[in-house]
């Protein structure tokens, strides 16, 4: 009853100025209106996200109506209109999405070719391969040759260590041979030892000998008896690779170096600086000793001078072009018409291996 009475003077009170001036005072009802309806919609969402557009809309009224209205009016704090009205000044005149500051990046291509240079001259610093590069036609700050080598952890003076061992087994390939021990486990589970040796220039191997008991001495004897029997050409070979194993003693390394070889020994654990050994060694396990069974030392001898034989003289080489040793020493064949030839089969080792040639 209280509120319909309220409602009924209030309702009075407003229609009397209405008849005045009704353009007026229903243009100001109708901002109240908004207003409360606004006051209600806040109440019940605490928080209103505003979109970009909702900002640049409120900024531009923001000049119509006096500062001191504007708590009334806008659903926002002075500050937030004004912080609002500040970022669209700084979009306004910011030119940072326009262009790049400082120089210009340096090509893939060119970083790829410093690093490149710095691998395969490690005495050359910073200032050397920039000379290069500017030799080749590059124009580019000596500077920015420091800033890649730095980048990618290299030491941009020439103060690098030497070459890798990658790096020397490539460059002296042609000068170097290296051995190693094989082990192979019997049919009775006895293990036997081999001995062999691989030549990096030619991918030529050899077998120095066979033995359950790996000494010292018996090493020793097997490189003296190899360089007496086998005759094999040792000219212009110089460096000789091995292991830190026990059985390489001071003896065995004197015998190669009475013929002229240098013994250069592999740092401890390290079988990536006699990898073409251990490649070899992982061959002849996967076409050989994993695909037969030993049955004693004369047994393994046997077997493995015949797989040599094949690996010599038949089996090809990514290295040598696909070339066995034998064609690569001798040159590579003429080529020939397949269509118009047969092809004869020839079984190795009981048919474990094949080879082929031209019938005649």
């Amino acid at each position: 009853m209280i509120l319909s009475t309220v409602y009924a003077v209030t309702r009075r009170l407003l229609s009397l100025p209405a008849l005045l001036l009704r353009r007026e005072v229903s243009k100001d009802a109708e901002l109240l209106v908004l207003r409360h309806e606004n006051a209600v919609l806040r109440r019940h969402v605490p928080r209103v996200r505003y979109q970009p557009a909702d900002r640049l809309w409120f900024a531009a009224l923001s000049h119509l109506i006096p500062r001191r209205r504007w708590p009334q009016v806008f659903p926002i704090t002075p500050a937030t209109l004004l912080a609002w009205h500040r970022e669209l000044v700084a979009k306004k005149w910011d030119y940072s999405q326009r262009r790049r500051p400082g120089r210009p990046p340096t090509a893939a291509a060119v970083k790829a070719l410093v690093l490149r240079l710095a691998a395969e001259n490690p005495r050359w610093g910073h200032r050397r391969i920039h000379g290069e590069l500017t030799r080749l036609g590059y124009t580019m700050a000596a500077s920015t040759v420091w800033n890649i080598l730095t980048q990618a952890g290299i030491d941009p003076a020439p103060r690098r260590s030497g070459p890798t061992w990658k790096q020397f087994l490539a460059a002296q390939a042609e000068h170097v041979v290296a051995v190693d021990f094989l082990h192979v486990d019997t049919i009775n589970l006895k293990r036997i030892y081999a001995l062999v040796m691989l030549e990096h220039g030619t991918r030529r191997a050899h077998l120095l000998g066979v033995t359950a008991n790996p000494t010292g001495r018996w090493t020793t004897q097997a490189a003296r008896n190899f360089l007496m029997d086998t005759g094999m050409n040792i000219t212009g070979i110089k460096f000789l690779i091995r292991d830190r194993g026990g059985q390489f003693t001071n003896a065995f390394d004197a015998v190669f170096a009475d013929a002229g070889l240098r013994v250069l020994k592999g740092p401890p654990q390290a079988p990536k600086a006699n990898a073409h050994c251990e490649r070899f060694i992982g061959t002849l396990r996967r076409e050989l000793l994993d695909r037969t069974l030993i049955l004693n030392e004369r047994h393994l001898r046997r077997t493995l001078t015949s797989y040599l034989e094949h690996y010599n003289g038949h089996r090809p080489h990514r290295a040598l072009s696909q070339l066995c040793p034998s064609q690569a020493e001798a040159g590579p064949p003429r080529p020939i018409n397949l269509a118009q030839h047969h092809v004869h089969r020839t079984a190795v080792l009981d048919g474990l291996l094949n080879e082929y040639q031209i019938a005649s």
